[in-house]
């Protein structure tokens, strides 16, 4: 396949391999979607046979003059960068080494990738020693540049070289394998031939500024024999023979337009050349959209749009037009002035509205309004650049090079006359610059016309080459000249929204909530005919009751913007439905959105209120039944320390009347065969009411003591006994008690009779109040006689 390519830098067969890629693995995967089929005769149903590359214009002005913020050509840089110490040494590149023709050479690119273009070159047949020979030659054009000559004092001698150029001269005649001094001559003084055979030669040393332009030719000269070679190559490898295909995929890279301080030439071949294309990009998107409009059956005229006919009539227009001036210049056998080439084309050309004139400038210069702004050119060195005049020295010099691959380039006899060559007669008409541009600009065109172009727009964030960073200013001036903005114009004058039926459907089928009588179908959207009643095309029959329910939405919709809104003008319908597509305006899209976001916002609220009631109702559910387990957790809490306390009230009762039992029968024991009596005061006793509170005492608290004497902690000894002799009731007529003290009562025991008189000895309390107590009635018991003995009289054993 046919690729018309611009000129880039031995890269471009990298580019071409990875596009060729990418094709088969996009056919591989369209053809193995089964929905995705290719049908017959279209391209996915080809088989990819080749590519070739095409070249229309090479910059290599670039080579030897670079703006103050533009680079080289990638290539240097690569080699300067990317090189190993062997072949820096090979070249003669050591590190920071500074070359007057690599400006910038502090910046990194993603293109400075060296070894990526040596694996590209690899693969397109490019064997690793034709690759270091091609560098060896680029690497001695650097050094060429940094060769400067001095002004000579006598007109008859030619200059001399600067001090620091000596050692580049040499080098750069190494690199090149050409003899220093044919090297220096050549570049010094040039060479003329006169008489009707050319047979008589004069030599004529050269000024200063002649020995740079021949030192800058001779390295555009060999960079552009070196760029075609390369092509051929590549073509070489990866072209196919024409007759095995019959279809092509055309990938154009253009320039985008260019306004420097200092334009000339290249620049105006470059904008003539978007200016051409400009034009075809309007026509064929005017006449696609005319096309579709005619398909979907809609009827409407396009308004007039900017044509920048006028500014193309300027540049190639006959019978007069700036290239044909320029040429003509070419074509006289006079030497050309800068300000006489700017008189004649603004005394030919000055009814064109597109030609202006700087008052400002000092220079001589012409100004052309072209599509993206007027732009400046300079008339100084336009007509000798339109030649490009290569002198016949320069080319035998090359002839006489040792290099292989230079002698590949230059043959000593060649089988057609080059242009560099010039015409024994003198008269042929030389091939200019601009005639050999324009007539390849014109076969391109004719590629685009019978073809179907597809344009991608590539628009530069900013100047710096900074990553995620947009300027506003540059970004809008490359809309404008790229013709963006006009396109847009364009579009808005007709309908630039086009949605599909299906497309439209799926997203405003909301719409219907808006209409009554469509509210009722909302469950059942599609129509109920039968199998058999639906046409061929059911898909599309489907699809048009719901989308006739969504267009009657849409003077509600229409109602509701202008009850909102100030009443506008009367304006044409913005809404179409085609046979295929919905076509809208811009207002109808938004009066479209609007609504849907309208409906979208019920939706939302009527789910929220949903949600809210939902949550609301389980937050209940929830309080409820934490609620009942909290009522059921102390519950069971509750009967749990009930059961407890009532286990432990068993233990203690049980226990309990296990030792009132035992109490009960330790006293029977103790009191076996025993009646009380009364007690009979005798002379030397207390006196009567506190011996008888004392008796009341030992009657009532007996059981106590006797508790107290036989528990294992408790009194021991003396007062032991005393309390057990205290809490028996005697009788008072059968013993005879003597006590230490007059407070104090005998006891003797009823099992053993004492022979004789016991003596108890007891202490009285050091407490305050332990010898008294209140005064109880005669039949009252308390503490815990209450438990052991019944209420009214002790127990009898």
């Amino acid at each position: 396949m046919d690729i018309p390519l611009p000129d880039e830098v031995l890269r471009c067969g990298g580019h071409l391999t990875h596009f060729w890629g990418e094709l088969q693995d996009c056919r591989e995967d369209r053809t193995a979607d089964p929905e995705l089929q290719p049908c017959h005769g279209s391209f996915w149903a080809q088989q990819m046979t080749g590519a070739a590359v095409q070249t229309y214009l090479l910059e290599k002005t670039r080579v030897a003059c670079q703006a103050s913020s533009e680079r080289n050509f990638h290539i240097f840089y690569q080699i300067c960068k990317g090189a190993s110490e062997e072949e820096r040494l090979q070249w003669h590149l050591p590190e920071g080494a500074t070359f007057s023709w690599l400006p910038n050479p502090e910046r990194t690119l993603e293109e400075d990738c060296f070894e990526v273009t040596r694996e590209a070159m690899l693969h397109l047949g490019i064997d690793t020693p034709s690759q270091n020979n091609i560098f060896k030659v680029l690497a001695g054009l650097l050094h060429l540049g940094n060769i400067w000559f001095a002004d000579s004092e006598d007109e008859a001698q030619p200059c001399q070289l600067m001090d620091d150029a000596k050692c580049s001269v040499r080098t750069s005649a190494s690199l090149l394998q050409l003899p220093v001094d044919l090297l220096l001559e050549t570049l010094r003084i040039r060479t003329i031939r006169a008489g009707k055979q050319q047979q008589q030669v004069f030599r004529k040393p050269c000024s200063r500024a002649e020995c740079d332009t021949r030192r800058d030719c001779l390295a555009k000269l060999v960079y552009a024999r070196l760029f075609d070679w390369l092509v051929s190559v590549i073509n070489s490898s990866i072209c196919a023979d024409p007759n095995s295909w019959t279809a092509f995929i055309g990938l154009l890279d253009v320039y985008g337009f260019e306004s420097f301080p200092d334009n000339s030439l290249e620049q105006l071949c470059i904008n003539y050349a978007n200016e051409k294309l400009q034009q075809h990009f309007v026509a064929h998107y005017l006449r696609a959209q005319q096309e579709e409009y005619a398909v979907e059956g809609l009827e409407w005229s396009f308004v007039n749009y900017q044509d920048n006919q006028t500014c193309l009539n300027l540049i190639e227009g006959s019978p007069v037009s700036i290239c044909s001036l320029i040429n003509e210049e070419c074509r006289l056998n006079r030497p050309s002035s800068a300000a006489q080439l700017q008189t004649r084309i603004e005394s030919a050309l000055a009814g064109s509205p597109c030609l202006g004139h700087s008052k400002l400038s000092r220079e001589p210069s012409f100004i052309v309004v072209h599509f993206a702004g007027p732009v400046q050119y300079h008339t100084a060195g336009l007509v000798e650049k339109n030649k490009d005049p290569v002198p016949l020295e320069l080319t035998e010099l090359l002839q006489q090079s040792q290099d292989p691959l230079l002698i590949a380039l230059f043959p000593t006899n060649p089988k057609e006359k080059t242009q560099e060559e010039p015409s024994i007669q003198g008269r042929a008409p030389v091939l200019t610059v601009v005639s050999k541009f324009k007539a390849s600009l014109e076969q391109l065109l004719q590629v685009l016309h019978s073809t179907t172009p597809h344009y991608i727009r590539c628009i530069k964030p900013n100047s710096q080459s900074q990553p995620q960073t947009f300027i506003q200013e540059e970004v809008l001036s490359q809309l404008e000249a790229c013709g963006l903005v006009e396109t847009i114009h364009i579009s808005a004058a007709g309908f630039p929204i086009r949605v599909s039926h299906q497309n439209f459907v799926e997203r405003y089928a909301l719409l219907r909530r808006l209409h009554p009588r469509t509210s009722s179908g909302l469950h059942s959207p599609y129509p109920t005919k039968g199998p058999a009643e639906q046409p061929p095309h059911t898909e599309e029959a489907m699809l048009q009751p719901l989308l006739q329910d969504i267009l009657h939405t849409l003077p509600t919709l229409t109602q509701t913007a202008d009850t909102s809104d100030a009443p506008a003008e009367t304006t044409p319908v913005p809404l179409h439905c085609g046979r295929t597509k919905v076509f809208m305006t811009d207002s109808m899209l938004e009066l479209l959105e609007c609504g849907r976001t309208q409906v979208l916002e019920q939706c939302a609220r009527c789910i929220q209120f949903g949600w809210r009631q939902h949550k609301h109702r389980k937050q209940e559910r929830q309080r409820q039944a934490a609620t009942l387990l909290q009522a059921a957790i102390r519950s069971w809490l509750t009967r749990k320390h009930i059961q407890r306390l009532h286990t432990a009230a068993t233990v203690i009762k049980s226990a309990w009347q296990k030792w009132r039992i035992r109490m009960a029968f330790l006293a029977s024991k103790e009191l076996d065969g025993v009646e009380e009596k009364a007690v009979i005061q005798t002379p030397g006793s207390l006196s009567s009411p506190v011996q008888t509170r004392f008796l009341r005492a030992v009657i009532h608290l007996w059981p106590l003591g006797l508790v107290l004497a036989n528990s294992a902690v408790g009194i021991r000894g003396f007062q032991r006994k005393l309390v057990v002799c205290a809490c028996l009731q005697l009788r008072s007529g059968s013993y005879n008690v003597q006590t230490a003290q007059q407070d104090q009562a005998g006891v003797t025991s009823i099992r053993a009779l004492p022979q004789g008189s016991v003596k108890f000895h007891c202490r009285r309390s050091p407490l305050r109040y332990a010898d008294t107590c209140p005064e109880p009635s005669p039949n009252t018991v308390t503490g815990f006689n209450q438990i052991l003995l019944e209420r009214h009289r002790p127990v009898h054993v």
